[in-house]
């Protein structure tokens, strides 16, 4: 079979890379968002999917916007492939994109579809507390992650599990699900269902001013915004004027009468913060100006007490 990829992010570098080195298919192309400079120096990158492409001799396309790239599409259709593979490209594709191959554009999406459509499913989910997730193989359409679902694989998620350690589990789940979708459908065997649209969530953007922490909100809620923010939009707080950014947490139980931000104790374990109900045991965090570290190696530095309110500028 042959295909053409669109991805950007590292999640798919799984995926490409199992149908580079498949015999059973052949990749003509990448498409991919043009570089970025990035945060320090403001250095433009190559992304680690472009590298990859490039080493195996697959011709690379970095469209703007690729509906208006008359260049790119003519290329595209040139390959006459059987299927495209899209994974968290970042465009939109206009129908004549869609139509290209000779089967389907196949899209895979982190949820379990119709919940979570948009751009922000794995964020979303933990930041829900879910249980259960997934991910989910879908033939593309104009209407935003409409199309009707080929596969779908659930992902259970414990109460601790972050945004990047979900991103790495879906990324090694894909591969065969993508793999078996396109067999599936390229072999005839394999029925899509279309979407029950009543039932359709929408995940919402995640901007910078949600990064504070209100520790006047429930343990289990800080628990679930911080983990589902790790390494997004890092969730922080604020002492001795100064912003830490706090990476890991876990709920612990408190029979303490203390306010809302308040430091109940400290102990080699961690840094146990008063909450609205129960507490939160902060474990890693990042001081502004510093790198990671224990949250009870930063208590020693900052001289962090019972008592003391975090929160306060």
């Amino acid at each position: 079979m042959k295909i053409a990829f669109f991805a950007t992010p590292d999640i798919a570098l799984e995926s490409f890379k199992y149908f580079i080195d498949s015999n059973d298919y052949e990749v003509c192309a990448l498409v991919t968002q043009p570089p970025k400079p990035s945060c320090r120096g403001k250095k433009i990158i190559q992304s680690k999917i472009k590298t990859m492409a490039l080493e195996n001799g697959i011709e690379v396309f970095e469209p703007h916007k690729i509906s208006k790239e008359p260049d790119i599409i003519e290329k595209l259709k040139s390959f006459e492939c059987d299927f495209f593979v899209t994974f968290a490209f970042g465009q939109i594709l206009s129908q004549e994109v869609i139509d290209i191959p000779k089967f389907a554009t196949i899209n895979l999406h982190a949820s379990l579809l119709p919940c979570y459509r948009g751009a922000n499913p794995i964020c979303e989910a933990i930041l829900n507390g879910d249980k259960i997730t997934g991910i989910t193989t879908m033939k593309t359409t104009l209407e935003l992650d409409a199309g009707d679902i080929c596969l779908q694989e659930e992902i259970n998620l414990d109460d601790d599990i972050t945004t990047p350690e979900l991103m790495k589990k879906i990324s090694s789940l894909s591969p065969a699900l993508l793999d078996k979708t396109l067999k599936g459908l390229y072999e005839g065997t394999l029925k899509t269902k279309p979407q029950d649209c009543t039932k359709a969530t929408f995940t919402k953007k995640i901007t910078k001013d949600e990064k504070n922490i209100d520790w006047n909100n429930d343990a289990k809620k800080i628990h679930d915004k911080i983990r589902a923010m790790n390494t997004i939009n890092t969730c922080h707080t604020n002492f001795g004027g100064k912003i830490i950014k706090i990476l890991k947490t876990k709920v612990v139980d408190s029979d303490k009468n203390a306010r809302c931000g308040e430091v109940i104790c400290v102990n080699k374990e961690g840094v146990c913060v008063c909450c609205a109900n129960k507490a939160i045991l902060l474990l890693s965090v990042k001081p502004e100006g510093k790198g990671e570290m224990s949250a009870y190696n930063w208590s020693l530095g900052a001289k962090i007490k019972a008592g003391d309110i975090l929160g306060q500028c």
